[in-house]
């Protein structure tokens, strides 16, 4: 892997961790679990994702895990906003919860394009 993905790597698991304090704090302390459950499928999905996509068996795979956890950054984005709104988290959770979650998408919007265009380069070359 390249040293920008494991920097999504590193940032992503992070983030999970984040995430399942945060679930632990919104079942635990508000008794909530449908919201909780959800953004904690979708958090830590972002960075097993990318943890997968180590191993991928071709670099279409590769690509495909990638594009996998941005949808989950963005899905993982959607349910903070659910969560925010729904005051069952400050503003200081929430953003910064949201910064890191937009910072790894970020960085994958970046690592997605850059292996796109190398993949186009490497056909037009065939």
């Amino acid at each position: 892997m390249e040293a920008k993905e494991n920097i999504v790597y590193t940032k992503s698991k992070s983030f999970a961790f984040e995430i399942i304090k945060l679930y632990k704090y919104l079942l635990n302390t508000k008794s909530e679990t449908v919201l909780s459950k959800q953004i904690l499928r979708s958090g830590t999905s972002i960075g097993a994702n990318i943890a997968e996509s180590e191993y991928a068996s071709s670099d279409k795979d590769f690509l495909n895990k990638l594009y996998i956890a941005l949808k989950e950054c963005n899905e993982t984005i959607y349910w903070l906003d659910l969560i925010y709104e729904s005051k069952y988290i400050g503003s200081e959770t929430y953003n910064s919860l949201k910064a890191q979650c937009c910072e790894i998408k970020r960085l994958l919007s970046s690592s997605t394009k850059t292996i796109k265009d190398k993949m186009a380069n490497k056909n037009n070359n065939n």
